[in-house]
């Protein structure tokens, strides 16, 4: 995106967004991919100015399709020929030069899918957005909906087939392995932040954008007193944050959850 943006042919901004990693689909299967959010414009190569993007369309996604497409499959060569990527099984023959070629012709005629969605209604819709991906790792306890020692159930939707909502069960030790296979290695970071954005000019760019922009500035929140706090811990009576709440019919199941026996 940076690189397309950056074309004098096309936007010729430098952009900035943030990208969070997503792994998992509604029955929790592995299904890694990231959302971008990004700015409608960016700033002139000399940042004397904001340069708006379109009304009817920011990059061409045509465009974007090709970039993407010739930037992942040299990667891919790149992990293959430093040893940093290990091809066995069915796709072991990968890992030969003659092989490995002729995939990547195949992979270079077909067209490649980028997905853009519609601009976003306002800052609310932002953070419901953004609400979905950065504090839940692959299901949130209200989809959950029995578990009986041995199987778990819960409700899942299919986009496939119409966005139908369903319901699937699992063995305990199935479903917790789906699970397993969202949780990040340790110091994996799942939100980035490019361009304008990045983390170490972050603060220099946003005044810039601000300015650029006739914005309104943004006031620094003020700090508040410990002893202000609706709820205090009746122990030390720091302050109390609430994290989540939960129904009347999500408390057993989740308690039922936590209390399994280890049989191991």
């Amino acid at each position: 995106m940076t690189e397309v943006a950056a074309n004098p042919k096309r936007l010729g901004a430098r952009i900035g967004f943030f990208g969070i990693l997503h792994t998992w689909s509604q029955n929790l299967g592995f299904h890694p991919h990231i959302h971008c959010v990004v700015p409608a414009g960016g700033l002139a190569p000399d940042q004397s100015a904001w340069i708006p993007g379109s009304p009817r369309f920011f990059l061409p996604k045509e465009v974007l399709a090709r970039v993407f497409r010739g930037k992942f499959l040299d990667g891919l060569e790149r992990s293959i020929t430093n040893g940093s990527l290990s091809l066995s099984g069915s796709i072991g023959h990968l890992g030969e030069p003659e092989h490995f070629h002729r995939f990547r012709r195949q992979m270079h005629r077909r067209k490649w899918v980028v997905y853009i969605k519609r601009p976003f209604g306002g800052p609310e819709h932002v953070l419901r957005y953004l609400g979905r991906y950065t504090h839940r790792v692959a299901i949130s306890n209200h989809r959950l909906v029995s578990f009986d020692g041995n199987q778990v159930q819960f409700r899942w939707r299919d986009y496939r087939h119409g966005d139908i909502s369903r319901t699937m069960t699992l063995a305990a030790n199935e479903f917790i392995r789906r699970f397993l296979l969202h949780v990040l290695p340790k110091g994996f970071v799942r939100i980035r932040h490019f361009g304008f954005m990045a983390n170490h000019n972050r603060s220099v760019s946003f005044a810039l954008c601000r300015r650029l922009l006739d914005a309104v500035p943004v006031a620094e929140p003020e700090e508040t007193n410990s002893s202000d706090s609706a709820w205090s811990c009746p122990h030390c009576q720091g302050p109390m944050i609430l994290l989540q709440r939960f129904s009347a019919r999500e408390l057993p199941w989740r308690f039922a959850l936590q209390c399994v026996p280890d049989t191991s």
